[in-house]
């Protein structure tokens, strides 16, 4: 939600447009508009409350995802209408979604079936990449969802704003790491193959770098490629 929240201003800077839809079942608040709101749908709450179900938030959360994706018709209704827009689909944070469970990857084949052109953004907060073993953890979840979603994909460590200066001058060598070396460091072990997963640096306190991730986005998607020159006033 921040980054979209970001993404959402930013446009505003630059005077583009941006649509967000949100598929969060569990969300509470925005402070940005929402096209369109999955909540209307089906709610976490929904899922928890009923007497036959009795599911927790997490498996609630599954629940209601599931019950999204055997309802994608009402999702294309709501974005039928939309033509040559740039849409952010603000999707819930439980990893499984995006690893095993299939239904973000049948998403994703609806959306390529309505003519969407798809590229996902994999979130990671810095704090969590600046020790090896922690980055390793990270690397891994975020080549399951690769492979799983099958999408054009950006890997972006986020939050880069509440790192300390001197967290700050050890993060450069984990945006292309050697996987190698860093493992090295830490376990002594030298038998380990070459990374194939790179992360962009996301401050949401510089406009340069929200639009240094936006252009990488925008690369995968071929943004504006098939769009029809506009006539000057």
């Amino acid at each position: 939600s921040t980054y979209c929240s970001n993404m959402v201003k930013h446009g505003e800077t630059i005077r583009r447009n941006f649509h967000v839809v949100n598929l969060d079942p569990a969300a509470e608040h925005f402070d940005y508009p929402v096209l369109v709101d999955v909540r209307e749908l089906i709610q976490v709450d929904d899922a928890m409350e009923d007497e036959s179900l009795r599911f927790g938030p997490n498996g609630g959360l599954v629940f209601c995802m599931e019950y999204l994706a055997q309802n994608f018709d009402w999702l294309h209704e709501q974005l039928e209408d939309i033509e040559d827009d740039y849409i952010l689909f603000d999707c819930p944070g439980q990893i499984e979604l995006y690893t095993h469970i299939p239904v973000m990857k049948q998403l994703v084949e609806e959306l390529l079936k309505w003519n969407f052109h798809v590229c996902t953004v994999y979130l990671i907060d810095s704090q969590f990449l600046i020790e090896a073993s922690k980055f390793v953890s990270g690397v891994l979840t975020a080549l399951s969802t690769m492979m799983n979603l099958e999408t054009p994909h950006v890997n972006v460590m986020t939050k880069l704003d509440l790192l300390t200066k001197k967290d700050k001058k050890n993060l450069e060598r984990y945006l292309e790491p050697s996987m190698q070396g860093l493992l090295y460091e830490e376990f002594e072990d030298d038998k380990f193959s070459k990374n194939l997963v790179r992360f962009l640096p996301l401050d949401q306190s510089e406009e340069e770098s929200i639009n240094d991730v936006l252009l990488q986005v925008d690369t995968c998607l071929q943004y504006g490629e098939d769009l029809e020159p506009r006539e000057m006033r």
